[in-house]
């Protein structure tokens, strides 16, 4: 059987997309995952782009970058990314 597939949210960087990194409420840096595009809507927007990755891909995406760990479907509430102001 094949690993089920999260939806990771993701941000445009200058050349490619990046992960979207969130904080705990002691403040680590944390990566989220969830598994539906319509809970992703719920919790960050019908706007935030994502993209599918396994857990294994994602876990191996942060590995190096100093966070927490993945937090799957969660439910608080979390503040919209600001929009640049050109």
């Amino acid at each position: 059987m094949s690993e089920p597939r999260l939806c990771v949210p993701v941000k445009s960087g200058a050349c490619a997309l990046t992960l979207r990194l969130f904080r705990t409420a002691a403040g680590r840096r944390t990566a989220v995952a969830f598994t539906s595009p319509l809970k992703l809507a719920k919790v960050l927007g019908p706007g935030q782009p994502w993209v599918l990755l396994t857990a294994p891909a994602l876990r191996s995406m942060v590995a190096e970058l100093d966070v927490a760990g993945i937090v799957t479907d969660p439910a608080g509430t979390m503040r919209p990314r600001a929009e640049q102001v050109s």
